[in-house]
């Protein structure tokens, strides 16, 4: 589903990613780790099109994506999640998912100048699918509240539930469990399996490795911008060049 091939990041003289091969297959949930500064991040944003390699290639479902901008992405099929939360603070957490959702809205401009009977169907259509998303994320009671004055543990699943509104194929979530304490973690692991039960790719980046072996098929370990081991989530916690760059250094702290 998602290929890449050599990726190469530069920033001036600083390599952020060197020469790194990944691939997130159809229905799997990929997890990537590596201490901070690894280059996690940027290879996230530059898979979803907010930042593009310097060299190599980057392909969803046939189509290459490596010099293509966030909202062709989005389009293709690819949503993701922050480390930093971006949601519409103003906004409630319905109209939240609602923009979400109208990427996928087929209705014109005019359909809905007119109030066509398309219009309001269409729209009766994403207000139902918003709603149950509320719900599977537990969130039903709170869907007419600022998405900004809610808790951090309900902001991180309406994030996850906005990521889900535009109906995608492959998902990537950027350290979705930060902040939470291991309750709220197990939690969303589940949510995370759901993804997979529901036929969705998914590519988790993560420093909680709980979670890690909760919810992942397969494991890439990033370290100065390079992968250093891809395995099984038992077979990466028992590798010694990965304890050394990685595991053991967070076993010590």
């Amino acid at each position: 589903m998602l290929e890449l091939r050599n990726v190469t990041r530069q920033f001036g003289g600083l390599l952020a990613l060197s020469g790194v091969n990944l691939t997130v297959p159809d229905g799997l949930i990929v997890g990537l780790i590596g201490p901070n500064g690894a280059g996690k991040t940027t290879l996230i944003n530059n898979i979803s099109g907010l930042d593009h390699p310097t060299s190599g290639t980057i392909h969803f479902q046939g189509h290459a994506i490596h010099r293509a901008p966030p909202h062709q992405v989005t389009r293709l099929g690819i949503a993701r999640t922050y480390q930093n939360i971006r949601l519409f603070g103003e906004l409630s957490a319905l109209q939240n998912l609602l923009i979400g959702q109208h990427l996928r809205g087929q209705a014109s401009l005019l359909e809905a100048i007119l109030f066509t009977p398309r219009y309001r169907r269409e729209e009766q259509a994403l207000d139902q699918r918003a709603h149950a998303l509320l719900e599977r994320f537990g969130l039903a009671q709170v869907a007419h509240v600022p998405a900004g004055t809610l808790p951090y543990g309900d902001q991180r699943r309406l994030e996850m539930a906005r990521a889900l509104a535009i109906q995608p194929r492959l998902v990537l979530l950027d350290e979705p469990t930060a902040g939470m304490n291991p309750s709220e973690t197990r939690e969303l692991g589940e949510q995370i399996l759901r993804f997979k039960a529901d036929g969705l790719a998914v590519l988790v980046i993560e420093h909680d490795m709980s979670l890690i072996h909760q919810v992942c098929d397969q494991v890439y370990v990033l370290n100065f911008g390079q992968i250093i081991a891809h395995g099984t989530p038992q077979t990466i916690k028992a590798d010694p060049v990965v304890i050394e760059a990685y595991l053991g250094q967070e076993e010590t702290e």
